[in-house]
C-alpha cells in the first residue's frame, strides 16, 4: 500500500507541474505594434522630439546619435530594502528613429525594467524584464507626437 501511495504522490506532482502556466510570449509583430509609431515629419525632428521626451520623463541620456538614429537612456535608480537586503531599481530605454519616406519618420521605443538585489553576505541578483504594457508606450508616443507638433509649428 505504501508503494501505491508513493506512486500516486509522484504521479500527482508530475501532473500538477504540467499545469503551471506562463504568460504567452508576444511575437515580434505584436511587439512592434506596441513599440513603434510613424510620424509625418523628418528624422531630425522626430529624433529631437524623442530625445527631449526622454529628458522630460526624467531619463538620463547615455548616448544619442542622429546618424544612426539610436538613443539610449536610463531612469534614476530607486533604492530600497531592509537591514539584510538592498534593492536598486531603474528602467533602461532605447529609441531607434529612421526615415521611412520623405516626411515620414518611424520611432521604435524599448523599455526594460531592471532590479538588482544584494544581500548582507555579498550575494547579488540582477533581473531585467521587458516592459510590455501598451499604456507605457502610448504615453511616450503621445508626448513625442506633441513635441513634434510644437517643433513643426514653430518652424
Amino acid at each position: 500500500m505504501s508503494k501505491t501511495l508513493s506512486f500516486l504522490t509522484v504521479f500527482s506532482c508530475i501532473l500538477m507541474s504540467g499545469c503551471v502556466t506562463t504568460a504567452p510570449q508576444k511575437t515580434s509583430l505584436e511587439l512592434q505594434a506596441i513599440q513603434a509609431r510613424e510620424f509625418e515629419t523628418t528624422k531630425k525632428v522626430a529624433f529631437a522630439a524623442t530625445l527631449s521626451v526622454f529628458q522630460d520623463l526624467g531619463y538620463v541620456i547615455s548616448s544619442a546619435h542622429l546618424d544612426t538614429g539610436f538613443i539610449s537612456a536610463k531612469s534614476p535608480t530607486q533604492t530600497g530594502g531592509g537591514f539584510f537586503v538592498n534593492v536598486m531599481e531603474d528602467t533602461k530605454a532605447t529609441a531607434f528613429v529612421e526615415q521611412m519616406k520623405p516626411n515620414l519618420a518611424r520611432v521604435r521605443l524599448n523599455f526594460v525594467s531592471s532590479r538588482e538585489t544584494s544581500g548582507a553576505y555579498g550575494d547579488k541578483t540582477l533581473e531585467d524584464s521587458p516592459v510590455e504594457d501598451p499604456a507605457v508606450y502610448e504615453n511616450a508616443f503621445t508626448k513625442i507626437r506633441e513635441a513634434i507638433f510644437i517643433r513643426t509649428a514653430t518652424e
